[in-house]
């Protein structure tokens, strides 16, 4: 056992390779991109050749660690919250098939949207499914309640989700890890039809999913990361989940005069419930995220006894941190000096020699041309274009919705209807946009702006690379309408000729306009 300085999501990547894992899948989206990133530089993940390399998207990712679990070996899914919405399809099914090997699924939260388009609860997903839900208070929890993870999983034969946020994932603690466990061998599942959906199979297999959750319930009440912390003032009693324990002990020097239940491991503990609500005249919640305890505990709208985000003891939105737990709790909260207004807030801008910067300054030329164009966008660095001083595009919406928004307003008869989507995003989910345009000869000029990588998350590889050209015309799109180039100043004309010529085209085209991230190069070149 030795001790290290862990990031939270450190902690879980290094938890997971000493549980025996034997792969890890992933597509890159903040607060979880580290996990993949750790295991793929680990010597011990390198040793023992654990697989480590970025999937497509989420639902690839669910699929094949499924694809894993099945065959008895213990696997790790990763995403941000929204990239569970990707995943769903396999995930809420992976819950009535259950696991074979150990399958532990992070669901990184980003409360305050610091990088995302929403805020979003993966507690819901896991209540959805009926599966456990673990959710560590500490970056020591995380190590341990990764390895706890596999093992519940393994136990009741579920999928298991780890569900973290921001400020867990990106602060640093000094960790404790155990003795390395082995991989496990190769094992299929006892029930040969365990994984066959038809609908017969699958009414049986929910019954089975209904019935574990008394197995479900049990290891939560038994669980060593829910507690009951005993206080000698019951006016007060405080339900603290997750990295909310921690912002209520800071509050209270760790010795709160309260009450308090501390919840990590879903679903709810029956008994230190009861209790709790039994012996304090109040009940205060402290979630991160959704208020889903304190809405079960209401009953109806209006109770008083309950309080947390809904009844505004809480703000509604965004991070807890102690200041907002100590306002609630009447506590003296020291605050600085209001910022000033000569202060300018700073937002995120495109890179110096960003080749993004090249296509939206020959896509704003163009489409001033005509009076109802409009630039729908998608997630990745060029979407910074929204922004001054480029202010080049109308929508952003959710991974691949650029190509298939631009093809429901074309469809309303808007022209023209601009596509610009990255070269990952693409692949993760633009493709099959793009194969109902193709089907559907829709008059529609998609922009692949190709920097070969994910940039907005790193410079991972993207699994675009050298591939877009065959991947378009093996979709359909004509070659004489698949147009590159390389997007710097001196062939801005070039590039605006291009987009006139594919946006008078009444078809589909691809334009790919293509350089590598400046911020890539930057580190190739240093390496």
């Amino acid at each position: 056992m030795e001790k290290r300085l862990l990031l939270g999501v450190e902690a879980i990547a290094q938890g997971a390779i000493d549980s025996g894992l034997s792969g890890v899948y992933a597509y890159p989206g903040t607060p979880s991109t580290e996990i993949t990133e750790y295991i793929q530089l680990s010597k011990q993940a390198i040793d023992r050749n654990i697989h480590r390399e970025w999937s497509s998207n989420e639902k690839t990712a669910m699929e094949t660690a499924l694809g894993m679990s099945y065959a008895g070996k213990r696997a790790l899914v990763c995403m941000k919250h929204v990239g569970m919405n990707v995943a769903a399809d396999c995930f809420m099914n992976a819950a009535v098939t259950g696991a074979n090997g150990g399958l532990v699924i992070v669901a990184a939260d980003d409360p305050s949207m610091h990088s995302s388009q929403n805020e979003q609860d993966s507690r819901m997903y896991g209540k959805f499914a009926q599966i456990p839900v673990l959710e560590p208070s500490s970056q020591q929890e995380a190590y341990d309640m990764t390895r706890y993870g596999f093992a519940l999983s393994e136990t009741v034969g579920s999928p298991v989700i780890l569900r973290i946020t921001t400020r867990l994932a990106h602060s640093r603690s000094g960790v404790k890890t155990g003795d390395v466990l082995p991989e496990n061998k190769l094992k299929l599942p006892e029930n040969p039809q365990q994984f066959i959906l038809l609908p017969g199979i699958a009414r049986k297999l929910y019954k089975l999913l209904l019935a574990k959750q008394a197995d479900f319930k049990e290891a939560s009440a038994n669980s060593p990361y829910n507690g009951y912390k005993e206080g000698n003032d019951k006016s007060l009693g405080i339900i603290a989940c997750g990295i909310g324990y921690n912002y209520v002990m800071e509050c209270f020097g760790g010795h709160p005069p309260y009450p308090v239940l501390k919840i990590s491991q879903y679903p709810l503990p029956r008994k230190q419930m009861k209790q709790i609500l039994g012996e304090c005249e109040r009940i205060l919640v402290v979630e991160e995220g959704y208020p889903i305890i304190e809405e079960l505990l209401k009953g109806y709208p209006g109770d008083k006894r309950i309080t947390g985000r809904l009844d505004g003891t809480l703000p509604r939105d965004g991070e807890l941190n102690p200041d907002l737990l100590a306002k609630a709790f009447g506590l003296p909260v020291e605050e600085g000096a209001p910022v000033p207004d000569i202060v300018a807030p700073r937002p995120p801008a495109l890179c110096t020699g960003c080749s993004h910067r090249d296509v939206y300054n020959a896509l704003n030329e163009v489409i001033r041309l005509y009076n109802t164009g409009r630039v729908f966008s998608d997630i990745g660095c060029y979407t910074l274009g929204a922004l001054p001083p480029f202010r080049a595009i109308h929508t952003c919406v959710d991974m691949g919705a650029s190509i298939t928004m631009a093809k429901g307003a074309s469809d309303a008869g808007l022209f023209p209807a601009v596509a610009v989507i990255g070269d990952s995003t693409f692949t993760h989910s633009g493709m099959t946009g793009l194969l109902d345009a193709v089907n559907e000869k829709t008059p529609l000029t998609i922009i692949i702006s190709d920097n070969e990588s994910t940039s907005m998350t790193g410079g991972q590889d993207s699994a675009a690379f050298g591939r877009i050209e065959n991947i378009c015309a093996g979709i359909g799109v004509d070659p004489a309408h698949i147009r590159v180039l390389n997007p710097v100043p001196k062939n801005h004309e070039e590039l605006c000729r291009i987009l006139r010529e594919e946006i008078e085209y009444r078809g589909v085209s691809v334009i790919i306009p293509r350089r590598v991230c400046i911020q890539k190069a930057r580190r190739d070149k240093k390496a």
